[in-house]
This record gives C-alpha cells, sequence and structure tokens, in this order.
C-alpha cells in the first residue's frame, strides 16, 4: 500500500517552519538535506525534520497539508511540541516506518 506525507522542517535553531507533502519522505527529505530542491528550503538550510503524519490517500494528505498552512505559526508549535516535544530530528527515525 502506498503512503503519502506531510511534513514539517525547521532550520537548526528551531527559527523557521516549512511544510510540505511528499508520497516518499525519506527521499524528499534527503533530497532538502542534499540541497536537490530549489527555492526556500535550499535558500534558508531548513532541512530538520519535526513532524510528519502519514496518510492512505493524496487527497487526505494534500487537505491536511492544506489545513497545517492555513494555521497560525502558534499552531504548528503546538502540533510539533505534541508529537515531537524536543523538537529532535526525525529522519533517521522516519527511516524505521519506510
Amino acid at each position: 500500500m502506498k503512503h503519502y506525507y506531510i511534513y514539517i522542517l525547521t532550520k537548526k535553531n528551531n527559527t523557521v517552519l516549512y511544510t510540505d507533502v511528499t508520497n516518499n519522505l525519506t527521499r524528499r527529505i534527503w533530497e532538502h538535506k542534499a540541497k536537490l530542491i530549489e527555492g526556500f528550503t535550499k535558500k534558508y538550510n531548513v532541512v530538520k525534520l519535526v513532524y510528519f503524519e502519514t496518510f492512505d490517500k493524496p487527497e487526505s494528505a494534500i487537505k491536511r497539508e492544506k489545513q497545517i498552512k492555513a494555521g497560525s505559526r502558534k499552531k504548528k508549535i503546538e502540533l510539533i511540541n505534541k508529537f515531537n516535544p524536543e523538537w529532535k530530528e526525525l529522519y533517521s527515525l522516519e527511516q524505521i516506518y519506510k
């Protein structure tokens, strides 16, 4: 079964939040870390995975991504704090769930 993900990245100092959606979280985060994706994350070095959710349907993931993006910074911080209170890098942990 194929999975879809929404994720939140931040910088090393946790000052910037970036939300996106993908069908392969491991590959996508690696692409961000390797600076293969042009744009905001590459320009500002936003490569630390601190939050993600998994979905079975792409429509559900896209709907959730829009919901998170429409929310305030405070709401995003609350989501991260509940899921990952220490704001640890989750990239290596995520690979366990491949």
